[in-house]
């Protein structure tokens, strides 16, 4: 089986085309592939993703799908016959919403896209949950959650880079760990709580890793994404 050492998702969180657009010029659709967000998405719609897979770039759409099951499952179809390379839904549906789903993308001839689910927010901590009922540890909550994923078909899941050691132990080989939240050891903090540095992330068994101001507020994007490419090749 081949590698993929296409590790890194360039987070596209701009307001509109334009400024979305001129920063994927500046990077390289051999080495990384881009994420399409929640404002990027409602301002610009499909369109947006057909531009920057018309540069050559797979588009990881994050849209993070929570509804009724059917809604949520013909909304998924509708993203993977856009020819998307990922996409997500919450978890916290519940597993008849995430089969519907994955039944869904089942039915769509052709389709490569991954579907995956979101487990807790990164920027979530304890007391956060408990504001909204789950007096629990984050941790806890994303194993718990980890795995109805699994067992409802999905592809893998969305989840911060400190808990992949502890999914690995559940999970198979397989599943997909998808980790924002990665920051260079010199890259600010920002808004996110659980972070960690991208070889520390692949290390410890993380997929994919996305990485957004990091790369697009960098003086120069692409020598950006190169540094990160270097520390993470003897890992891959």
């Amino acid at each position: 089986m081949s590698v993929d050492k296409k590790r890194v998702i360039v987070a596209l969180d701009y307001p509109d085309q334009q400024q979305a657009l001129a920063m994927a010029k500046q990077l390289d659709p051999q080495r990384c592939r881009v994420k399409v967000g929640k404002e990027l998405f409602t301002r610009c719609g499909p369109g947006i993703v057909e531009a920057l897979q018309s540069q050559g770039f797979e588009v990881f759409l994050d849209l993070k799908f929570h509804d009724i099951p059917n809604t949520t499952a013909k909304a998924v179809r509708a993203a993977a016959e856009l020819g998307v390379w990922m996409v997500n839904v919450h978890a916290s549906g519940g597993r008849k919403m995430m089969e519907a789903a994955r039944n869904e993308l089942e039915q769509v001839n052709g389709s490569n896209t991954l579907l995956i689910a979101v487990t807790i927010l990164t920027s979530m901590e304890r007391s956060d949950l408990q504001e909204i009922g789950l007096d629990i540890d984050p941790l806890e909550q994303v194993k718990r959650l980890a795995a109805l994923t699994e067992r409802s078909g999905l592809h893998g899941v969305v989840c911060s880079a400190q808990e992949v050691k502890p999914l690995r132990d559940i999970i198979a080989p397989d599943f997909k760990l998808v980790t924002p939240g990665i920051r260079p050891a010199d890259a600010d903090v920002g808004d996110q709580k659980r972070i960690m540095t991208p070889s520390d992330a692949i290390t410890a068994g993380s997929d994919y890793l996305v990485i957004g101001r990091p790369i697009t507020k960098a003086d120069s994007p692409i020598e950006s994404l190169a540094r990160i490419d270097a520390e993470l090749s003897p890992l891959i």
